[in-house]
């Protein structure tokens, strides 16, 4: 949210998010407000290096373009100091001397030359070689190109290269001459006179710009050298570009408003997969050691501050490798130890509840939106007034309809929840089955708990989270707005009761906070409710393997909108491309003219023989990707890079088991009767470079579980403290039984078995160590082979 944003008086905000000057998300449009509160959450894979994140608050404008009010931009290396936490960050201006993105590769050398008279002068040779990364001006690449100077107190030598058109990535490759240092017998009376001591005063300077041809020329970035540093030696490097000093400067820093964000922020550097063969296996057999609290699984847990950030690389690695099942039965048993009441079963935030949330949401995604898809969109595109609180109802309301509205929607979300049993995937079934078992045997008098065991997850904490936040499943692209959130909240609340009658007596209506509910529950006191759930729950914990229905349903994956090239044709140029919307399910990749209208083109996903990035020379255009299919290949371009990123991802796991994908494509595109990649002039030509997109291992879900395990030995990295006062509590225990000397060093942590503790800790600090050898090497010549000029 942010607040005390200007202008003074109720406007309509939005805020953007940024890599450098790349847009990559934006908010809904909050209303008429001052303290416009968004309450969106982004969660994405940063597919490109860059140098700021950056977050930009508008004021929406119907007629004008969107005004930027301010902004925030965090340094890449900055980004480690804010994550995990809320912070208030005050709004900068913005101005076009501080928006920059990019580097440039310089090649620099100081020479000596010999005049005609056989005195020596000091000669500088600058050769640009490329930039990388420029930003899009008004949605287009940039018509780039630099200007040169050599600046002293005295002296500002000034040359500049050519034009390059269209391009992010502009090749100049051209090389400039400054004379330094003039010889003795050059005459004084010269400005450009220079002594040898004012060599420690020059600097070469390199500015980028954006020919504006007919309107001003737009500022890109700039770099500074001093020439000092050279000392008769060439020095090649990759210098990122920099605002300008006078950026920012000349406006009020204070009266903007400020903005609040929490940021999650992780880069791993994941090393071949041989290096984490220790770890892994020791993780991996977590489920096997007795007890499980001194499991490497298991102590990962205890050692991060938030469960939540060991939670998700350890679901998914054992996922990865067919161990989840087991390790979640082993700590849903330590859970239920501690469970007094059935009642309460399952109800907290252990590793076992956390463990089977994550599960869900990962391998779930899918049955979510076969499940509750269609009816969400009903609910969120044509809304009926459902609020039943007699004091929020506004003027003129009828609770009576509105209470059928609500019933009519609680009925049709039940249905469609205890319907899809079939849809359920195997791997939650599994998990169910565990925990039901388990329940039964911790209480073997109450015959409720096995149902209460699974309704407290497929009931509680999956649909009606679902139902109440659908944007955070992706069962909706935004945030709905606050009518339909109160709608979607009160159909939660009812699927969660729902949900719990097969363990709950009709009697406990009255434990309703609200009145209005336990009114509105009384219409629904019909045993089929019961049966219903009792049928679902006994399904979707069974391990009989199901069989499926016979009208399979195609799933619905991605959609969204962006620009495609009109196919057959030869003309290149804006009017080429066209905004359309596209579609993916299970079965086909389609795009249409605008949403929910009759698909224009249509490719079936069996037919789809790759999907790759395409160059941007192509096109001169960028985030362009390709998919080859029977036709010519289909490019598309969307509308920024995560957004590219996102759609390659989905086509390539939708289509790796189709048998004819191929093994070489063209990098770039077939125009004016040649391949501008490998210059063949037959279309037909096979490709010139192998696809990127292999068929991944594991069929089921795409795990990348050395990238997992590294997050595990960074945790493990990050906490090793506490691994040290875990093995000091094992240690203290083994030896001397009595009274412990120091609780409040290891009373926070689970030891049932001091001894097999002791012995995991001891094994997980040493992989790490081994690991901590590995990553220094590989970044001792990392930082040998790369060089850059500047921060």
């Amino acid at each position: 949210d942010a607040k005390h944003l200007v202008p003074n008086k109720m406007r309509d905000f939005f805020c953007t998010i940024n890599l450098d000057q790349e847009e990559v998300f934006r908010t809904q449009v909050v209303e008429k407000s001052l303290s416009p509160y968004f309450g969106e959450e982004f969660y994405f894979e940063i597919p490109r290096t860059f140098q700021w994140l950056s977050f930009y608050i508008y004021d929406k404008s119907v007629l004008q373009k969107d005004l930027r009010i301010g902004k925030v931009s965090i340094k890449k290396e900055d980004l480690c100091n804010y994550t995990g936490k809320e912070n208030w960050f005050m709004l900068q201006p913005v101005d076009s001397n501080s928006e920059v993105q990019g580097k440039v590769h310089l090649e620099l050398k100081l020479n000596e030359l010999i005049t005609d008279n056989g005195s020596v002068c000091q000669q500088l040779v600058v050769h640009i070689k490329e930039c990388h990364g420029l930003p899009l001006i008004n949605g287009q690449n940039c018509d780039p190109y630099a200007t040169v100077s050599l600046v002293g107190p005295s002296r500002n030598d000034q040359k500049k290269t050519k034009v390059k058109k269209k391009t992010s990535n502009p090749q100049f490759n051209e090389t400039f001459y400054f004379e330094v240092t003039r010889s003795s017998s050059y005459t004084k009376k010269s400005q450009f006179q220079v002594e040898e001591e004012d060599i420690e005063k020059l600097e070469v300077r390199v500015d980028l710009w954006n020919n504006g041809n007919l309107v001003q020329d737009i500022f890109l970035g700039e770099i500074k050298v001093p020439v000092k540093v050279l000392r008769n030696d060439s020095f090649q490097a990759w210098y990122l570009l920099q605002p300008r000093e006078n950026g920012n400067k000349s406006s009020k820093t204070d009266d903007l408003g400020s903005l609040r964000l929490n940021i999650c922020y992780t880069e791993d550097c994941v090393l071949p997969s041989e290096y984490y063969t220790s770890l892994r296996n020791l993780l991996l057999k977590s489920s096997d050691v007795q007890p499980i609290s001194a499991s490497a699984a298991y102590i990962l847990s205890e050692v991060c501050r938030d469960k939540y950030d060991a939670v998700l690389p350890l679901v998914r690695l054992l996922l990865h490798h067919h161990k989840l099942v087991p390790f979640v039965a082993a700590v849903a048993e330590l859970d239920l130890k501690d469970t007094q009441e059935a009642n309460t079963i399952f109800r907290g935030n252990s590793l076992a509840t956390r463990c089977v949330d994550e599960m869900m949401k990962i391998v779930g995604k899918h049955y979510l939106k076969v499940t509750l898809k269609s009816v969400i969109d009903e609910i969120c595109e044509s809304p009926k007034p459902c609020e039943i609180d007699p004091i929020k109802l506004k003027e003129g309301d009828n609770v009576d309809i509105n209470m059928e509205n609500l019933r009519y929607y609680v009925d049709k979300v039940f249905r469609e929840i205890v319907g899809s049993s079939i849809s359920c995937p195997t791997l939650m079934c599994d998990v169910f089955y565990s925990l039901r078992h388990l329940a039964a045997k911790r209480f073997p008098n109450d015959p409720h708990v096995q149902y209460s065991a699974v309704s407290s997850f497929v009931f509680l904490r999956f649909f009606a989270v679902a139902v109440v936040s659908p944007h955070t499943f992706h069962l909706r692209p935004h945030h709905p707005d606050a009518q339909t959130s109160r709608t979607l909240t009160l159909i939660s609340k009812a699927i969660q009761t729902l949900g719990s009658w097969g363990s709950l007596t009709k009697t406990k209506l009255s434990s309703f906070k609200e009145t209005f509910m336990c009114e509105f529950f009384k219409t629904f006191q019909e045993e089929k409710f019961t049966e219903s759930v009792k049928k679902f729950l006994d399904d979707v914990s069974s391990t009989e393997s199901k069989e499926p229905s016979g009208v399979n349903e195609p799933v619905h994956l991605k959609e969204g909108e962006m620009y495609k090239r009109a196919q057959g044709r030869t003309r290149i140029g804006k009017k080429n491309f066209k905004k359309r919307w596209f579609c993916l399910t299970s079965r086909e990749f389609t795009y249409h003219k605008q949403q929910d209208k009759e698909p224009i083109f249509t490719i079936p996903i069996k037919n789809i023989l790759a999907v790759e990035k395409l160059d941007e020379s192509s096109f001169n255009k960028k985030n362009m990707f390709q998919v080859l299919h029977g036709e010519k290949p289909l490019y598309i371009q969307a509308n920024n890079c995560v957004e590219a990123s996102e759609w390659i991802e989905a086509l390539c796991r939708v289509t790796r088991c189709n048998q004819k994908r191929l093994s070489f494509y063209h990098p770039s595109a077939f125009l004016n009767g040649s391949w501008l990649c490998c210059k063949a002039t037959i279309e037909s030509t096979e490709g010139c470079a192998r696809c990127t997109a292999d068929v991944p291992a594991d069929t089921q879900i795409e795990i990348d579980g050395d990238r997992e395990t590294e997050r595990i030995y960074s945790l493990f990295t990050i906490n090793r403290s506490k691994l040290q006062k875990l093995e000091e509590a094992c240690g203290s225990i083994a030896v001397y039984q009595g009274p412990r000397k120091e609780p409040d060093d290891y009373s926070n942590f689970t030891i049932e078995d001091s001894v097999a503790t002791f012995h995991t800790l001891q094994q997980i600090i040493d992989t790490v160590e081994k690991l901590n050898e590995s990553h220094e090497k590989y970044q001792k010549k990392r930082s040998s082979s790369a060089k850059y000029g500047s921060e």
